[in-house]
């Protein structure tokens, strides 16, 4: 797992288990778990729904606590199938905010105007992320090692799994001359973006960055580095690209979450027909 679903989970379950300690009025044991009941659950659950929580984050919660369970099961430490009985609320389908390309061409290019290392180190990660379609995690994580020599790079994603994408020459392009900017001597096992100490940059950064440019250009506040992975698989679908091929792009486990892109189009296609329709 990732560090953040690492701490994310450590959280969650620090949380139920202070629940479960102030609902059963007893330090949590062993004992405490396995007698725990369907109705210890839901009320948990519905507390956390009290204080506001959605319905993505309870199910995140539940998972949680089921990978808690399932490890002291294995463990033979305690077995409690109640838990199994518990469904997992039912998450809202949400569709990608994606940025049109006029604003992707527009924050670019004000992007572009800048003329400090900074500015061309940001430029070579957004380029990054809307041209290759990386999650800002794999962005940051890259090494000076992992620079594609071909028109080829390496990325290591979620779950560890690996794949191939395409790199465009100005991709290439923009790495290049942020490096050649770069105050900081980086080889090898180096992280290709660094900040102004020197060390691996951290994605605040880049979430600051984007934050100043869609305010001086008026775009939503969806503009975010992640909005950039999701214009690049948008556009590339409306361009008539293939979905199987996206998916592999993107890194993505299951079709089905690629083709919520396909959802996005056929939403601006049928905003478009009420729009001009004269029936409509």
């Amino acid at each position: 797992m990732s560090p953040h679903t690492f701490e994310a989970y450590v959280r969650d379950v620090d949380n139920f288990l202070h629940f479960v300690s102030l609902h059963a009025g007893e330090t949590v044991s062993i004992s405490t778990l396995e007698n725990l009941k369907a109705a210890d659950f839901r009320a948990y659950l519905a507390d956390r729904k009290f204080e506001g929580l959605s319905a993505t984050s309870l199910a995140r919660l539940l998972s949680s606590i089921r990978s808690l369970f399932g490890k002291l099961e294995k463990d033979k430490i305690l077995h409690n199938p109640t838990l199994k009985t518990i469904r997992s609320p039912k998450k809202p389908q949400r569709l990608p905010r994606p940025l049109s390309e006029p604003d992707s061409k527009a924050l670019i290019s004000a992007l572009d105007q800048e003329q400090d290392w900074v500015a061309a180190r940001d430029m070579a990660v957004v380029t990054l992320l809307y041209g290759a379609g990386l999650r800002i995690s794999e962005v940051l994580s890259l090494n000076m090692a992992d620079i594609p020599e071909g028109d080829t790079l390496k990325v290591i994603g979620k779950g560890n799994k690996e794949r191939l994408v395409p790199i465009l020459p100005v991709i290439r392009q923009s790495i290049a001359c942020y490096l050649a900017s770069c105050p900081f001597p980086l080889t090898g096992d180096d992280p290709l973006f660094v900040g102004k100490q020197g060390r691996r940059l951290n994605a605040r950064s880049i979430q600051l960055t984007l934050q100043r440019l869609r305010r001086a250009l008026g775009l939503p506040e969806t503009a975010t580095p992640h909005a950039l992975r999701h214009s690049f698989a948008t556009h590339l679908l409306q361009s008539g690209g293939d979905l199987r091929t996206i998916q592999e792009l993107l890194g993505h486990v299951s079709l089905s979450t690629t083709q919520r892109y396909t959802d996005l189009d056929t939403e601006k296609l049928l905003n478009v027909y009420r729009e001009a329709h004269p029936k409509s």
